[in-house]
């Protein structure tokens, strides 16, 4: 199973999913409605590490992070 933790103003309690890469992570977040549009404009992180790639393989134990965009100053 792989942690998925949603940053900031997302709002949602951390979910487990039998997932094998992003991709697959990717898909089952996007049969919710409300994750559809932070999925556009999220970056994502596994294990503390920035990843881009939607083929990167994940395993159980993984924690994938969803940091959407912030503006501070």
């Amino acid at each position: 199973m792989v942690k998925v933790e949603f940053l900031g103003p997302i709002g949602k309690a951390p979910l487990e999913l039998d997932v094998t890469n992003l991709a697959e992570l990717s898909k089952a977040l996007q049969g919710d409605p409300e994750m559809k549009k932070w999925l556009e404009n999220c970056a994502v992180a596994v294990n503390d590490t920035m990843v881009a790639d939607l083929n990167h393989p994940l395993k159980s134990g993984d924690r994938v992070s969803l940091l959407p965009p912030v503006c501070g100053g």
